[in-house]
């Protein structure tokens, strides 16, 4: 990407516009974090309620620590291990992040992603960005920039692209705002992993009230427009016209097509499939059941909470 073009989506944020722009899990549709009315904006352009948070993006440990009141030794552990990388940490937040970021809450989520596209954008405008999923809420997040044009090209003021995102699932999120730490969100940064650093981790509930301490934490989320259900291997599939998604088993479907084995490569590609599926005209998607195991943890979230919209 010409260097001209992150110094333009550089002055947008600046300016308090919208610039969607690839980061290693999703695009994300980004604001300066500590501008309200520009991350008003992102609520509005996705249709997200204001008691889901949204992540801030910063482009080093430094900047991250000028946006909270204390960084714990877990933190900087974790940091030195995972960033750049699909991590984040919520902590209590300085004044000079905005409610609206935060859901109201005293905490807040960042991370520094590893994208060299979003670190130029962060260092060249100077600020934090704040960026949720570039998508309409609740729907697929883009792994690509076309999906982002496709889904909010008519509110976005700039679309860096940067090619097909490489993780393709959402960043593990960890608080270190309680004791003991708790995972709010799985992500391609496990629980094992981040346990045998700092320790033992508790996990969340999956349904909250109110303003919710981590996104994704809505019952619905990540779905396509078609409905998807989860089947069991060996399962009937549904009647009808549908397609399956499958690893280990294959069944008689109008459509068939054969999933990765391996939890990070089929993270890597889900939200890509499910986006070319989606305008077929299919009557439903079915999925095979993932492996109850730790490294599918994040692919099962994802798709289990995409399938609750069809219940």
């Amino acid at each position: 990407m010409e260097r001209e073009e992150i110094a333009r989506a550089a002055k947008l944020i600046l300016a308090g516009k919208l610039v969607a722009f690839p980061t290693e899990t999703v695009y994300g549709l980004g604001a300066n974090a500590l501008d309200a009315a520009a991350v008003t904006r992102i609520f509005r352009a996705k249709g997200r309620p204001s008691t889901s948070p949204l992540i801030v993006h910063v482009d080093s440990v430094e900047m991250a620590r000028g946006l909270v009141l204390d960084w714990p030794e877990p933190a900087e552990i974790l940091a030195r291990r995972f960033w750049p990388g699909p991590l984040t940490l919520v902590l209590p937040k300085r004044p000079l992040v905005p409610d609206i970021v935060t859901a109201g809450l005293g905490t807040v989520g960042i991370r520094m992603p590893a994208h060299p596209i979003a670190l130029d954008l962060i260092r060249r405008a100077g600020v934090p960005i704040a960026a949720p999923s570039a998508n309409p809420f609740t729907r697929l997040s883009p792994t690509t920039a076309e999906h982002v044009r496709e889904s909010l090209g008519g509110v976005v003021d700039l679309v860096l692209d940067g090619g097909p995102t490489r993780v393709g699932i959402e960043s593990t999120v960890l608080s270190l705002a309680v004791s003991p730490p708790q995972l709010l969100r799985p992500g391609m940064v496990s629980q094992a992993e981040i346990e045998a650093l700092i320790g033992s981790v508790e996990l969340a509930g999956r349904l909250e009230n109110g303003a919710h301490a981590s996104p994704g934490r809505h019952r619905t989320h990540y779905s396509p427009q078609t409905r998807l259900v989860m089947v069991k291997s060996g399962a009937p599939l549904p009647a009808g016209r549908g397609v399956y998604l499958w690893r280990e088993n294959p069944a008689a479907a109008p459509r068939s097509i054969p999933m990765p084995q391996d939890a990070t490569a089929y993270g890597a590609v889900l939200y890509d499939t499910l986006h070319r599926l989606d305008p077929e005209g299919w009557e439903w998607i079915a999925v095979e059941e993932p492996p109850c195991s730790p490294e599918w943890a994040a692919v099962a979230d994802r798709l289990h909470r995409a399938a609750s919209a069809g219940e």
